[in-house]
């Protein structure tokens, strides 16, 4: 069974950075995918950053936080990093963890993850 618990969300000033981590215990990243969704108030959940496989190399990232967020994974312990950069207010969302046994390439698409953390907030004040 996998269990996601993600940690590192606050409340941070535009243009700041933050990074946030999720634990991901009974993860396996051998043709599995995990990544970051978020979801802010009265708006649906949206994928983020996922990365698939082992590699560290095979990443997505939606068009919003291109060249400002990276994802990353250490194999080691089974943590997945999101780096925020240049945050923006429209990036105040709950961020999850998900994962996907034996991904699809539609990776960003939330309805095909099997596993998710609790989340944690990140807010972005202007």
């Amino acid at each position: 069974q996998v269990q996601l618990v993600e940690s590192g969300g606050e409340s941070v000033q535009a243009g700041g950075s933050l990074r946030i981590s999720c634990a991901a215990s009974g993860y396996t990243c051998r043709r599995n995918c995990i990544g970051w969704f978020r979801q802010a108030p009265g708006k649906e959940r949206e994928g983020v950053a996922v990365i698939f496989g082992c590699s560290g190399s095979s990443t997505a990232y939606a068009d919003s936080v291109k060249g400002r967020f990276s994802i990353s994974q250490n194999n080691a312990n089974n943590t997945v990093f999101l780096q925020m950069r240049s945050l923006k207010p429209e990036d105040t969302a709950m961020y999850y963890c998900a994962a996907q046994v034996d991904c699809t390439g539609r990776v960003l698409l939330p309805s095909l993850y099997n596993y998710w953390g609790q989340g944690t907030q990140v807010t972005i004040s202007s």
